[in-house]
């Protein structure tokens, strides 16, 4: 299996993702978002593994 480099748009969604999931953690809160931390950090996870075993995402 060859993995390749996800592209820019796949890595900032996910790295965008990942960052608002760890804005509790600092102390930041975000009331409008009624997901919890952990299936934010999921998708961020899942997506940036599909753009790396997925050639063209």
């Amino acid at each position: 299996m060859r993995l390749t480099a996800p592209s820019f748009i796949v890595f900032l969604i996910s790295f965008v993702l990942f960052i608002i999931a760890v804005l509790p953690l600092a102390g930041i809160a975000i009331p409008s978002i009624g997901v919890s931390a952990l299936w934010l950090l999921i998708a961020a996870y899942v997506i940036l593994a599909a753009g790396v075993l997925f050639k063209g995402i």
